[in-house]
């Protein structure tokens, strides 16, 4: 095998990627390349610093190839994968990160690898929401290595390493500001030639995936906004970065603040009781009662426990504020007898059954409030947005709460999950 064709393989698998994928190529261009030892690394692995391959497994494989796993593995550090596992099972978590990426680079028209994992089923999922598909003790293994962190069974966090790797702490972090600061500007010059191949990396600590998380959103969008204008960045990656990049706010935080930036604060100029002598009228603060309009999906997609969740939240915003919550259910027509009322002093409470269960619309909701002598100042729909909207956008203001990643075409969407 000839270690200097592999090298050459490589760096033309990555320039083909910042000409016709420059989303990715960006992303590949920050992972300088070092030549592994074959006998912890089968193909390719990465610890979020770099990118490590085995030459016999490049040198198997077509230069497309070869762009497919460079992008696997560029993905698993843009997305962060090394900081998001938290208590999960390792292995699992592992197998549900190549299962989100894989169909992203399929769809963008990348090549695969033999081997690569793969579910229909799983397109347009997170990892967090593959996870809990994946079975205990799962026969499947990803084709490459994620050595950024630990296996279950090593309590300590040390790689097998680790001994000779305790205090290099100073060592590694002018290690990896040389590669940051050379990062994009010769492939050639980031690719290890070093013939006997590197040792396992030992995990990174919490302090380390927090650094470099930060790190690679960063990465992230700048190599999106270069795409953007080269006007070579594809719909799946687009709304993937989108999402990514979106403040991570609890949905229960965008809530309160929408319905609190909802409520009518004024100053009254009322004259105030004789009694207390004071001849200048100053102004004073008065909230204005508002109307709410909180619809729910119960079309069977969301979850009893779901629902009684985001009432309880309602009903805490509602304590701050004087809301005047009319309360509604819905699937393909609104439940005879709603909406309840629920006065602002009054607890909102779900009434002890409504139907549900069938075909999802939310026009008889919107074509509702848009009838009445005062149409609400705020509708909030808890759905999984997957339904027949209404054509035309209403003059209120609509708050979307959903489950899932359906889209929606028009008000404000806060993710639920």
């Amino acid at each position: 095998m000839d270690l200097e064709a592999v090298q050459t393989k490589l760096t033309a698998a990555r320039t083909r990627l910042i000409l016709d994928k420059p989303f990715l190529g960006a992303l590949v261009l920050r992972l300088p390349m070092a030549v592994a030892d074959p006998k912890w690394c089968r193909t390719t692995a990465t610890d979020a610093r770099k990118l490590y391959y085995n030459p016999q497994y490049i040198d198997a494989l077509d230069v497309e190839q070869v762009q497919f796993v460079l992008a696997h593995e560029a993905l698993h550090c843009a997305l962060s994968h090394f900081a998001r596992r938290e208590h999960r099972n390792k292995q699992r978590w592992d197998l549900a990160c190549d299962y989100a990426i894989n169909p992203i680079l399929l769809k963008d028209g990348l090549k695969p690898p033999p081997g690569i994992l793969y579910e229909r089923s799983y397109e347009g999922m997170t990892a967090e929401e593959i996870y809990p598909y994946i079975e205990d003790n799962p026969l499947e293994e990803t084709l490459d290595e994620h050595v950024y962190d630990k296996d279950d069974n090593d309590a300590d966090g040390k790689g097998e390493n680790s001994s000779e790797n305790e205090g290099d702490d100073g060592e590694r972090d002018q290690e990896q500001q040389q590669n940051d600061g050379g990062a994009g500007n010769s492939p050639e010059a980031e690719i290890d030639p070093n013939q006997g191949g590197a040792s396992q990396p030992p995990p990174l600590t919490s302090t380390e995936a927090e650094e470099l998380s930060v790190q690679w959103q960063q990465r992230l969008a700048g190599a999106a906004q270069q795409a953007m204008q080269a006007g070579k960045m594809g719909g799946e990656l687009a709304r993937l970065v989108d999402e990514l990049l979106q403040p991570k706010l609890p949905w229960r935080m965008l809530l309160a603040r929408y319905m609190t930036a909802t409520a009518r604060d004024d100053y009254s100029y009322t004259r105030p009781s004789t009694r207390r002598g004071e001849p200048a009228i100053y102004p004073s603060l008065r909230s204005a009662e508002i109307n709410v309009l909180v619809a729910l999906d119960t079309s069977g997609s969301v979850s009893d426990r779901e629902i009684a969740e985001f009432i309880s939240e309602i009903n805490a915003i509602k304590s701050t504020m004087r809301a005047r919550i009319l309360l509604t259910a819905c699937d393909s027509r609104m439940a005879p007898g709603s909406p309840w009322v629920f006065e602002p002093w009054e607890e909102l409470k779900l009434p002890e059954s409504f139907q549900g269960g069938g075909g999802t619309s939310f026009r008889p909701v919107i074509e509702w409030a848009e009838a009445q002598d005062r149409a609400p100042d705020l509708v909030v729909y808890f759905t999984d947005a997957k339904g027949e909207f209404p054509r035309h956008e209403p003059a209120f203001p609509v708050i979307w709460l959903v489950k899932g990643r359906a889209q929606v075409p028009w008000g404000t969407r806060i993710q639920l999950n």
